[in-house]
Order: C-alpha cells, then sequence, then structure tokens
C-alpha cells in the first residue's frame, strides 16, 4: 500500500474510532484541545476567526495523531 493510501486509511480508522468511542478514544481529547487552542487563537488574532482557528487547531491534532 502507498503511503498516502496509507495515510487516508489511517485516517478513517481513527475518525471511525473516535465517532464509535467518544471521549474513550485515545485520539478524541488531543484533537478537541487542539480544536479549543485553535479557538481561542482564531479569537486573539485579528486575521483569522473563531470558526477558521477551531477547524485548524483540530485539523493540525488530528494529523499529529495519525502521522505516526
Amino acid at each position: 500500500m502507498s503511503e498516502p493510501d496509507d495515510m487516508i486509511e489511517k485516517a478513517k480508522a481513527e475518525i471511525s474510532g473516535m465517532a464509535k468511542q467518544g471521549l474513550a478514544h485515545p485520539s478524541t481529547k488531543p484533537v478537541l484541545t487542539g480544536a479549543a487552542i485553535g479557538a481561542v487563537a482564531g479569537a486573539l488574532l485579528p486575521v483569522v476567526s473563531l470558526p477558521i482557528g477551531l477547524i485548524a487547531g483540530a485539523g493540525i491534532a488530528f494529523w499529529q495523531r495519525i502521522r505516526r
């Protein structure tokens, strides 16, 4: 399996696990923390809005989880 396909499979597995297990899944809390940090940064920075910061923070935390 090539690298991009492997990352897509990892992402699907993580999202599925997070949806099924909720806060019991090991990736849920770090992704929510990343979303909260991004939202705060979005609220404080004039160029970034709160929703964009929230999505970016969650995306970065999620990427770090599946990258391993």
